[in-house]
């Protein structure tokens, strides 16, 4: 039987206010996306913001957590390496099914790119891709590379976990408590150190507004269950 993408209209968009406790989150999230495959709740996109945390992914080395004990350190499950989580920075979970959006994970990753790349676009950031590094990069003030979003997904039964983090006015010192995703070599910025004025309403308001360009690049694959 094929398995039909729910309409957009279905999807959940949640913005939690404050600062939400990542293992708390974590928590909801693993039950959210069980409850997906089990078709009892819909697909959902949660925006949030984190008190000072850092996450480590599969990947995550110990030697590249540079500052142990400076702040709370939870394993995530998702891949990558260590990234800081705090205040000024904007999570999206993104939980979605790809049992009928597509079995790739490589085409999820590159649109899930391609959508903050448009996102930052509306907002006068110009923002790329890495070839050979997941995430998203711009020139800073002095014309340096640097990374202003980080990526890190999870599929479990064909629904994604995890998502994207954002950077819109973080404390950027905080980033030296770890070598953000394993990448030593660049410097870590965001949208308040290149003077672009935006905050999380007109942030969201650009991940909204690109949201479902970003569902139709997902290929579809067609398959029986």
């Amino acid at each position: 039987m094929t398995v039909m993408p729910a309409p957009l209209e279905q999807i959940e968009w949640r913005v939690s206010p404050g600062l939400t406790d990542y293992p708390a989150a974590l928590a909801e999230m693993e039950a959210r996306a069980a409850a997906i495959r089990d078709g009892t709740a819909p697909e959902l996109v949660w925006l949030l913001e984190h008190p000072p945390v850092i996450t480590g992914g599969t990947s995550a080395a110990t030697e590249e957590l540079l500052e142990p004990g400076r702040f709370p350190v939870h394993t995530a499950g998702r891949g990558g390496r260590y990234t800081y989580h705090g205040p000024g920075q904007r999570v999206g979970y993104v939980l979605l099914d790809l049992d009928a959006r597509g079995r790739d994970v490589r085409c999820y990753v590159a649109a899930l790119e391609d959508w903050l790349i448009a996102t930052l676009a509306e907002l006068g950031v110009a923002a790329r891709k890495a070839p050979g590094r997941i995430g998203i990069w711009v020139d800073d003030l002095e014309g340096r590379e640097a990374k202003i979003g980080a990526i890190g997904v999870r599929v479990r039964r064909w629904v994604t976990l995890h998502g994207f983090a954002l950077n819109v006015a973080p404390d950027l010192t905080h980033f030296n408590t770890i070598v953000p995703c394993g990448i030593a070599e660049y410097s870590v910025t965001s949208l308040a150190a290149l003077h672009r004025p935006a905050g999380f309403a007109e942030l969201d308001a650009a991940l909204r507004a690109g949201f479902a360009d970003f569902l139709r690049s997902l290929v579809r694959l067609p398959f029986s269950s």
